[in-house]
């Protein structure tokens, strides 16, 4: 193997491991925690929010690092063209949720844990939708990484 061709099999090993770490993240928190985390005894709405306002900014900080590390393995073309495409498609779901849906939860939740009536907000709805999709983006790219 010369030296070209070892950057790009660690380039494919690294995105392969970070692919099916986020995907394990964002299966177990999203469909995991988030939901069963209000059914705990005792945890009120506001708390509820408040502990999932902590856990998702720390996941979305992980993601960001992880799409950062993904990137950089598609720019080296480090990965066959359709796993790049399916982690770019992650990475735009998750952009999507952190520019326009987030910022939206963020204020519904500001005026619930202050107390205050909020309207039920369908910008969760927009949340796991994308969820979704990222999870199906990343399994498939992970499918891809290792055939």
């Amino acid at each position: 193997m010369n030296p070209g061709e070892e950057g790009v099999a660690v380039g494919h090993a690294v995105a392969t491991a970070v692919t099916y770490v986020w995907l394990g993240m964002v299966v177990a928190i999203s469909f995991v925690e988030a939901p069963l985390k209000f059914r705990a005894p005792g945890v009120s709405l506001a708390i509820g929010l408040g502990i999932g306002r902590l856990v998702f900014r720390a996941l979305n900080t992980a993601e960001a690092v992880f799409a950062v590390v993904v990137l950089v393995t598609v720019v080296t073309g480090a990965l066959p063209y359709g796993a790049a495409v399916a982690e770019g498609v992650a990475i735009v779901a998750l952009g999507a949720q952190l520019a326009t849906v987030r910022p939206r939860l963020t204020r519904r939740s500001d005026l619930v844990m202050a107390g205050h009536e909020a309207p039920r907000s369908h910008a969760h709805h927009a949340y796991i939708a994308l969820e979704a999709v990222k999870v199906v983006a990343l399994l498939t790219a992970g499918v891809l990484l290792l055939s």
